[in-house]
């Protein structure tokens, strides 16, 4: 089905084949100052980064939902935030099993019924459900070697990305340090994994587990890249659109750049690794213009989270790189640092080069985004927190904020809710990794406040706290943020139920 924004640009004499093809590249722990067309002064170089950008438009003040891997992920295919699901803190293991039930639609399923192909390559990390050789699973969750004894891997997986929409699907199951380290296929291990590795080094560690013969860790990255640039290639050429959702599991741990980019940043691994991954997105767009489809596909490049510690942020820093840019904390934490990141979307045919927006908005807005192209009305129960951005990819946007407001979550399940300048932090430490971090730093976290309220206009990096001077702002974002939890939705509609509230632990603020 063609979308009616698209039948009207036909009217005017632009030829349109067909709606566009998607293709969503998330990287894995990469900083919103890891790319130089957002942070000038970063000293990594990331040229065909850059490049899409000045092709397309970057949104400055875009936003995860979450500062971790598996719930971003949840909320990119569901438009929904994660905290809503059955997971309210921290990430699931190589062994988890499925997190999105099949009844819930995703952006692929919904683009399926539109008469797209889907795909996704990459790393899952939303949970499947392994075969057993045992039933009754005596085995731990996934974070040892011996809790993967009982999977059969001669048999097919259950609830995995196939049975969400995606007609092709190549990839693992978890972070690339979390075992099983077994490709799956459409369904099934591409092998029955034979040996047992793990490595211990500094940058380039994983957990010990069972590995395939065809699995590299080294060369997943490139492998998957490949993967991609033969799918494109491939499926250029046929009648139907495409969307590709790329999720890569890089530069997250283990931090492994190729012998040829080794060294090449002068920082660290990490900065060479970064270099890679550019490299890499330069040698896809390449592939998109030499099968004759750019004008008409929609890329979109961001990061499921902040820069993670393992980079080596202090090693960064000191060479005079700051992953983060300007913003305070990384990966996991409430601060903006653990969940700012890079967002650009380039689509020749609608968006005007070199364009920039500094709307806020969130991963999750991809499936309302995505439903207003291909001409989908939205049930009440599917993206309850997803907002198109069209009107800001096409430049018509009037209004002054995009967003009424938008919810952040951390690691350990902290809140905080950003409405215009200001953001309301429902916890009074980081909620995640960084100073003051929870579980570690009680004696300063006991004498601070219970609550953190930030003007990001004035302060963005998050160093004033103006709790105690503006109460009537606490109380409007408090009871908005309470009111979108209640609701179960954010977004206009119909209230929906949130999967068993029971076992939230951070909303003493209630």
């Amino acid at each position: 089905m063609i979308s009616i924004f698209l039948q009207e640009k036909k009217e005017k004499g632009i030829k349109t084949n067909h709606a566009p093809n998607i293709i969503y590249i998330l990287t894995d722990d990469l900083g919103y100052g890891d790319i130089s067309a957002f942070n000038p002064e970063g000293k990594i170089k990331t040229p065909n980064i850059d490049k899409l950008a000045k092709e397309g438009m970057m949104f400055t003040d875009a936003h995860t939902s979450s500062s971790v891997c598996t719930p971003t992920r949840y909320g990119i295919l569901t438009g929904r935030y994660n905290w809503r699901s059955t997971l309210k803190s921290g990430v699931l293991t190589g062994k988890s099993k499925a997190l999105i039930p099949n009844s819930k639609t995703t952006i692929a399923s919904m683009l399926k019924k539109q008469g797209y192909k889907t795909a996704f390559i990459g790393k899952w990390h939303l949970g499947w459900d392994w075969a057993l050789k045992n039933k009754e699973d005596k085995t731990g969750e996934g974070w040892d070697a011996k809790d993967f004894d009982n999977i059969d891997f001669s048999k097919p997986i259950e609830n995995g990305p196939k049975d969400l929409g995606f007609d092709f699907s190549y990839g693992h199951s978890g972070s690339l340090d979390m075992a099983p380290y077994v490709y799956v296929e459409n369904g099934k291990p591409t092998e029955i994994p034979k040996k047992v590795t793990q490595n211990a080094g500094k940058y380039s560690w994983w957990r010990k587990g069972p590995t395939s013969s065809d699995f590299d860790h080294e060369d997943v990255t490139p492998h998957f890249f490949r993967k991609a640039i033969h799918y494109i290639a491939d499926n250029s050429k046929k009648k139907n659109p495409f969307f590709l959702y790329l999720a890569l599991p890089s530069p997250h741990t283990p931090i492994l750049p190729t012998k040829e980019w080794q060294e090449k940043s002068e920082l660290n691994p990490y900065g060479d690794f970064v270099m890679m991954i550019d490299d890499y997105v330069g040698q896809l767009i390449a592939q998109v213009k030499a099968s004759g489809i750019s004008k008409n596909t929609l890329i979109i490049f961001t990061s499921d989270n902040g820069c993670s510690p393992a980079a080596k942020i202090d090693e960064l820093t000191a060479k005079g790189h700051y992953p983060s840019f300007i913003f305070r904390g990384h990966k996991a934490d409430i601060f903006e640092g653990g969940h700012r990141v890079p967002f650009i979307v380039k689509w020749p045919s609608q968006i005007a080069p070199n364009s920039e927006s500094n709307q806020t908005i969130c991963t999750t807005d991809f499936m309302a985004t995505v439903a207003e192209i291909s001409n989908y009305k939205l049930k009440a129960d599917e993206g309850e927190d997803s907002f198109s951005m069209l009107p800001l990819l096409k430049n018509s946007f009037t209004g002054n904020s995009f967003r009424d407001a938008t919810v952040h979550h951390s690691i350990n399940g902290s809140f905080a809710i950003r409405k215009r300048d200001f953001k309301l932090i429902m916890c009074a430490d980081s909620g995640g990794w960084s100073y003051p971090k929870p579980g570690k730093d009680k004696d300063i976290i006991a004498g601070l406040p219970k609550m953190q309220l930030y003007n990001l206009k004035a302060d963005p990096a998050e160093q004033k706290n103006l709790i105690n001077s503006n109460p009537k702002k606490v109380t409007e974002l408090k009871q908005l943020l309470t009111k979108y939890i209640k609701d179960g939705r954010s977004t206009p509609g119909i209230n929906q139920q949130n999967d068993t509230v029971k076992k939230w632990k951070q909303l003493w603020w209630m």
